[in-house]
């Protein structure tokens, strides 16, 4: 890991703080847990079943220029609903205002970069938001981003304001001419009585070696509304490391849904912190992968006030050599009383040499709780199958038809409907089930 460390160090060195002392705080402490921490290895325990050395080993650069970027490639990669979302275009880590489409007022939507942001109004926002993930993910891959974290954007959400236009986020790694790290950074604030959807999604460009280590982190305040939805189709020389890091500052509801198909290693941290009384949070997550892809979900709800409502559902369809893991803690703290929290894991297996490790885990400190939590791992449904044969249907068709019931019920999450179509489609193909 000399070389990546070099390689960290350097770029560190060589570009210049932006913003006022929290920035800069944030970014030393950085610099210095990633070279007291390193990378992670398996003998870590939040990282027993990913090998994310090998990854890390491989030659990448900072130095690729991202201006190469155009608005033909962007064009390439656009999601369905486009036409009529706000899209914020990142280049190799970096927000790119000449490529991005804002159709939002100011009276709606701010966008702004965090150097920028935390000179005027939103200094305080930031100061007591930005960097809170750290506080639960304490390895060198977190503090890799917080180094750089001068370079992010910050984005509020007006109080009071349900923005009509999703935001789309394309986050693009140019890998045409060299292997690429890439480190994006924002901070969302949704105000009071606020709602917006967010749509994510990682695009690499070219055959080179791609790695995305992603941090975002949302504040949410009360009666908001945040609807945030992934997708993840990637080539197998794109890996990456999502962050997802939710504060419920007041009662609110937030929903969640990660779809993933493809990749090299893929690692998602999702964090939901409920410190308010009467949060709702909801999780969903697909996995369906095949060939050498490698997905690990890493889920945090930390229940810290009454009343709360938090529901997790994780399926995966994992074939070929894949290798699917699932991690989900839920803990439910002493003055969390009346809390309901929900874990589920169901995962397929369609191969012999498909593996999956699935962990939920469940710590309470209150008494007076609903609490429940499981995993199942198994085939497809013998007596389901010869049913749906029996009946006419051929043995492709049947286990497809089975297979896309099963990936629906976290399909129907989706409420904005072009991105449900989308995934239903992109789903369906790889299930071989036609629509």
């Amino acid at each position: 890991m000399s070389d990546l460390k070099n390689l960290i160090q350097q770029k560190f060195n060589n570009e210049p703080f932006g913003g006022n002392g929290s920035l800069k705080a944030l970014s030393q402490k950085g610099i210095e847990l990633f070279n007291e921490q390193g990378i992670p290895t398996v003998k870590h325990e939040e990282w027993k079943y990913t090998r994310i050395s090998g990854v890390l080993g491989k030659e990448f650069s900072y130095a690729v220029d991202a201006t190469a970027v155009t608005t033909t490639d962007v064009d390439a990669v656009r999601l369905p609903g486009h036409e009529m979302a706000n899209e914020l275009v990142f280049v190799n880590g970096i927000y790119h205002a000449e490529l991005s489409n804002i159709r939002s007022s100011a009276e709606e939507l701010v966008i702004l970069p965090l150097s920028e942001a935390v000179k005027g109004d939103y200094k305080s926002i930031i100061d007591n938001n930005l960097g809170h993930s750290a506080k639960y993910h304490t390895d060198g891959i977190n503090a890799m981003n917080n180094a750089f974290a001068y370079q992010g954007l910050f984005i509020a959400v007006k109080k009071n304001k349900a923005v009509e236009h999703p935001l789309y986020c394309y986050y693009i790694n140019d890998a045409r001419t060299a292997g690429v790290l890439s480190q994006p950074r924002t901070l969302i604030h949704v105000g009071v009585n606020a709602e917006v959807f967010l749509v994510e999604e990682e695009i690499t460009l070219g055959t080179s070696d791609s790695f995305i280590n992603r941090v975002s982190e949302i504040v949410v305040e009360e009666n908001a509304n945040v609807h945030i939805y992934k997708i993840q189709n990637e080539d197998s020389h794109s890996s990456c490391v999502k962050t997802t890091h939710v504060r419920q500052l007041g009662v609110s509801k937030v929903n969640s849904v990660t779809l993933t198909l493809n990749g090299g290693m893929i690692r998602n941290n999702l964090n939901f912190i409920l410190e308010a009384p009467g949060c709702e949070s909801n999780m969903y997550g697909l996995y369906c992968v095949k060939g050498e892809t490698h997905v690990d979900n890493h889920t945090i709800v930390d229940n810290q006030m009454p009343h709360s409502l938090s529901n997790e559902l994780y399926k995966g369809i994992i074939d070929e050599n894949a290798t699917a893991v699932f991690n989900g803690k839920i803990f439910v703290r002493q003055d969390a009383q009346k809390t309901n929290a929900y874990q589920s894991n169901k995962n397929v297996l369609l191969s012999d040499a498909a593996t999956v490790n699935t962990k939920p885990q469940l710590e309470i400190f209150a008494d007076d709780v609903k609490c429940s939590h499981g995993c199942t791992v198994g085939r497809l449904d013998e007596e389901a199958l010869f049913y749906l044969k029996a009946r006419g249907i051929g043995d492709k068709e049947a286990k497809a038809l089975l297979l896309h019931a099963f990936a629906g019920e976290i399909l129907e999450k989706i409420e904005l409907e072009p991105i449900r179509e989308y995934a239903d489609q992109i789903i369906s193909e790889r299930l071989g089930f036609e629509i």
